[in-house]
Order: structure tokens, then C-alpha cells, then sequence
């Protein structure tokens, strides 16, 4: 007796998760969205851990050249938008409806409501209360501090003997450190000039990425009930407590000398802590450093890399390169300097710098969950709790948008061709109001390295190093970056 109901219980059980595949796999096939046939167990996310995802989105968007295509996070169906035109209306006309990220640290996890990962009410709160810092006017007051890392960089690569030994990425990383722990945590950082620091201690361990940590990532960006019921964490303890005493440490004495006026982002965050006391927010410490946290991970990888696929396709375009240093002399020339303002409006640093975006964006998608069921146009409409994709990156290596894709060629956004592009083509920063808040500081703090470095040495490619169509990426991580190390050479200019 007892044998037949097990076995009546796993012909139901085995019924029911039947007929439940039935109904996931024909989700997109019953509504008439374009999509190929999800894996039993994967659903769409079959690349994950064998291929950068960046690149997965380029092929789905080729492969389809449909507005939108239906994929499955495991067996949750979800939608990638490939059409400028459904995109701003997501980023921007219905942004109300789209207000939250889909991807979630774990309940348990200290930077679970950081900027990038909270949802409203505490985003906007947040939102609004670090928006002050990344105004011009105070990032321009950040001048000296670009510059003397700038130095330092310049520094750091005359004094090594052989600078085809070089890791590029890891020489911008010691960039990036150093610029956002100064301006995130207030702490003077050595990583520039001499590669070692206790803070850059920490971010290598953030950036190397092995099978475990990119099963964390894939499944906070994926699934992330489960990562919460995994306590899967988006970094490992250590680091988060390090940064956790550096924040106390020095908001401490940040205090303790008085805060009359917001400068950066540590004093940015304690009066938001203040502020949220004051309007009953109800922060707690932990939602308090984690901002600053987040800015300087959010940050020193993210620009490292441009800073690093920037050069490397320089090394091989000695056109480019003169192009550049003519223009900055030119400037120079006639301001007497090179400050932050000027640098904005250089059009040759400028258009290579947002070349390089196109082709290498640190996150070639935008990730949002509708709050209500959403027409997405005439022939669809999604409900409630999809999550969305908007395929950046996809748009970005449109051949019909951008002709011959896969060559580097800034011409494209200069002033007179800039103009004629299709809006919401280009993101690399997001677009709408949870667009990148640091978007002016991770532009001013590339296009200062990359002008001192320009004025003081041409850069050239090593004999038989790979071309940067055949650089390899990062399959584990889900940031576009480098997965090989990259070296050049560096002549200095007399």
C-alpha cells in the first residue's frame, strides 16, 4: 500500500513539473515573441560562466533584429528590449513603472540597499541625497586630486625600466583605486605610483573572478531569491568589513572636525545619514557605507577597463594618437592649461573616449522589473514582475547604426556625425533618472589620465601581441572586461 502511493505521489509529482515546463517553455511561443527554445534546466542562460554575457547579447540582437526577444531566467520568462524606441519609453516615459533593478543582494548581504541595488522609496531618497557631489562645480574642485594622480601615473610608467611588462589593466586599476578611495573614503591611497596599497589589496581580490564568485554574480544579476536563500554574497566578508572599518575610521574623523560643507562623497553620505535620522528614512549603518562601497567598486573596474581596451586600440592607431596630442597642445596652447572644462570639450579625447564605450561598455545592458503589467506595444503586453533588458550593447554593434561595427573609428562621433545618431544608441552610462550618478566623475577621471598620458609618451603594440578584435574577455565576470593581460609599449615623447 505504502509503495503505491510513492509511487502515485512521483507520477503526480512528475506530471506536475511536466505540464509546469509545458507552460514555461511555451510562454513566448503563446504570445508571439521571437525567441529560440529555452534549456530545460538554464532556460537562456546557458552561456553563463563560458561567455562574457555582453557578447551573448550582441548574437541574441543579430540573431533576431526584432524589437524585442523572449528569454528565460532559468524557467522565469523575461523580455530583451532591441528597439531605441521601446527603450526610452522604459528608461524614461514609463520610467514609474520601471523603477526598480531586477537583480538583488541577499536580505542578509551589507550592500543590499546600496545605490545600484535599491529599490524605491530608499533609491530616490539616496538618489537625491548623493547627487550633490557629482555636480560640476564640485567636481571641478576635485581638480588637484585628478591631477596628482595623473602625475603619479605618468611617474609610475618613466620610472619602470621596461614598460612592455606592464599590465594595462592593472596600472589603471592602481588609477582608479587611488582617484575614487580618495574621493569615496577620504583616504590618501599610494596604488598609482607604486602599486602596492592596503585598499588596491582589497579591490585585486575584487576583480579576480573564479567559478564561485561568478555563480554569486550570475545568480544575484539572475535569480536572485535564490542567491538570498544561498546567502550567496556579491563580495566575500573580508572585503566588506575592511571597507566597513576604513568608512568608520574616517567618518569619525571627518566628524569629529565638523562637516560645514558637502565636498565629497564621504561627507555626502554622513549627512545623508543625518538627513534620514532627521526625516525618519530609518538608514542603518550598514546602508550608510555601503554607498561608499559600491561608488568605488562601481567605479575603479569599470573605468580601469575603458582606460585599458582605450589604450590598447591606440597602441595600434599612431594616427589617433597624433590627433590627440596635437589637439591637446593646441589647447594647451591657447588656455594656458589643461583643466577639467577644457578637456570636455576636446573633440578627438572626447569622440575616441566614447568609441571606446560603444564597442567595450563596462555593462552592455540596463536591468529593470515592472512594478504593473506593461504594454509594451500593440501585439504585447508583459505583467507584472518581468524582467526587463534593455540590450545596450546589442544596439551599440548595429551595423545599420553604426557601419562596420567592429572597427575602432571615433570619427563617428565627432561634432558633425555625433548629430545625425539615433537617440538612445549610445548608453554606456544608462539613460533616464537611475542613469549612472557618476557618470562626470568616471568621465573626468578618463579623459585626465588619458591626456597626461597622450602629451607624455606614444604608445605601441608589442610584436605578436594580439589585435584588439582578438583580446580575449572575462567569461566568469559579467562586466565586459579583459580576460588575458594586456601590455604595450610606452616611448616617452621628447
Amino acid at each position: 500500500m505504502f509503495g503505491i502511493i510513492v509511487c502515485g505521489v512521483t507520477v503526480s509529482l512528475i506530471s506536475w513539473i511536466y505540464l509546469h515546463w509545458r507552460n514555461v517553455r511555451e510562454y513566448w511561443a503563446k504570445r508571439g515573441v521571437p525567441h529560440s527554445p529555452p534549456h530545460p534546466l538554464m532556460g537562456s542562460l546557458t552561456f553563463l560562466q563560458q561567455r562574457n554575457p555582453a557578447l551573448w547579447m550582441i548574437d541574441t540582437y543579430q540573431q533576431f533584429k526584432k524589437p524585442y526577444v523572449g528569454i528565460w531566467l532559468f524557467w522565469r520568462p523575461a523580455l530583451i528590449i532591441n528597439s531605441p524606441e521601446i527603450a526610452r519609453n522604459i528608461l524614461i516615459k514609463d520610467f514609474d513603472n520601471f523603477r526598480n533593478r531586477f537583480l538583488k543582494p541577499g536580505s542578509f548581504d551589507p550592500l543590499k540597499n546600496s545605490l545600484f541595488t535599491a529599490n524605491d522609496p530608499m533609491w530616490s531618497a539616496m538618489r537625491r541625497g548623493l547627487t550633490s557631489v557629482f555636480t560640476s562645480s564640485k567636481l571641478k574642485a576635485m581638480q588637484s586630486l585628478f591631477d596628482l594622480k595623473a602625475n603619479d601615473l605618468v611617474k609610475r610608467i618613466k620610472n619602470t625600466k621596461d614598460t612592455s611588462k606592464l599590465d594595462v589593466r592593472s596600472l589603471f586599476t592602481d588609477y582608479t583605486t587611488d582617484v575614487i578611495s580618495t574621493a569615496a573614503f577620504g583616504v590618501e591611497t599610494t596604488a598609482t605610483l607604486t602599486g602596492e596599497d592596503p585598499i588596491r589589496t582589497v579591490t585585486k581580490t575584487l576583480m579576480t573572478f573564479d567559478w564561485y564568485k561568478g555563480l554569486c554574480w550570475s545568480t544575484i544579476f539572475f535569480f536572485p531569491k535564490l542567491a538570498d536563500w544561498l546567502r550567496f554574497p556579491i563580495f566575500p566578508e573580508s572585503s566588506t568589513q575592511f571597507f566597513k572599518k576604513v568608512f568608520e575610521t574616517v567618518s569619525k574623523q571627518r566628524r569629529d572636525n565638523g562637516i560645514d560643507d558637502v565636498k565629497d562623497v564621504l561627507d555626502a553620505i554622513l549627512k545623508l545619514k543625518d538627513d534620514g535620522m532627521g526625516n525618519k528614512q530609518g538608514y542603518t549603518d550598514n546602508d550608510i557605507w555601503a554607498q561608499a562601497v559600491t561608488f568605488l567598486f562601481a567605479g575603479f573596474e569599470t573605468s580601469s577597463s575603458v582606460l585599458s581596451f582605450m589604450l590598447y586600440e591606440l597602441s595600434f592607431r599612431p594616427d589617433l594618437q597624433e590627433k590627440m596630442y596635437e589637439e591637446l597642445i593646441e589647447a594647451k596652447k591657447i588656455h594656458g592649461s589643461l583643466d577639467l572644462s577644457i578637456q570636455a570639450d576636446l573633440k578627438y579625447l572626447n569622440s575616441v573616449f566614447k568609441e571606446t564605450l560603444r564597442m567595450y561598455p563596462p555593462l552592455g545592458w540596463l536591468d529593470r522589473q515592472t512594478l504593473n503589467d506593461y504594454k509594451v506595444d500593440e501585439k504585447l503586453t508583459i505583467p507584472a514582475g518581468t524582467p526587463i533588458y534593455v540590450n545596450a550593447i546589442g544596439m551599440q554593434y548595429d551595423g545599420d547604426i553604426y557601419p562596420d561595427p567592429k572597427t575602432f573609428n571615433p570619427e563617428r562621433f565627432l561634432p558633425e556625425n555625433e548629430k545625425e545618431l539615433k537617440p538612445f544608441t549610445f548608453m554606456p552610462f544608462g539613460d533616464g533618472p537611475r542613469s549612472c550618478i557618476a557618470k562626470r566623475f568616471g568621465q573626468i577621471s578618463v579623459r585626465n589620465a588619458m591626456s597626461y598620458l597622450v602629451l607624455n609618451f606614444k604608445f605601441k603594440p608589442l610584436p605578436g601581441a594580439p589585435k584588439p578584435s582578438e583580446v580575449k574577455y572575462e567569461n566568469k565576470h559579467l562586466f565586459l572586461v579583459p580576460g588575458e593581460s594586456l601590455h604595450i609599449e610606452f616611448e616617452p615623447r621628447n
